[in-house]
């Protein structure tokens, strides 16, 4: 999955500069760098959908909140106390 991740943000990162290239090169005068840009927007859509399925599914894993880390050392210090 996070190969699938990494394909798309090199994806966005080259729609992104495709539609610099044809802006200068076109001068606006053509739809290309708006169909780039449409590409780029539909990429980052795909993205965050396939983050947020993967995160669901378990594919990927979240950081724990701060507060639940002190939470389990004061959990590990005490259970280390009792022993």
């Amino acid at each position: 999955m996070k190969i699938v991740i990494l394909v798309l943000l090199g994806l966005i990162v080259i729609s992104l500069f495709s539609a610099l290239f044809t802006l200068v090169k076109d001068k606006g005068e053509t739809k290309r760098t708006v169909n780039a840009l449409t590409i780029r927007v539909v990429l980052s859509l795909a993205l965050i959908i396939v983050i947020v399925i993967s995160t669901k599914m378990g594919y990927l894993k979240t950081n724990p909140h701060p507060a639940i880390v002190d939470q389990i050392s004061d959990q590990i210090k005490s259970e280390q106390k009792q022993k």
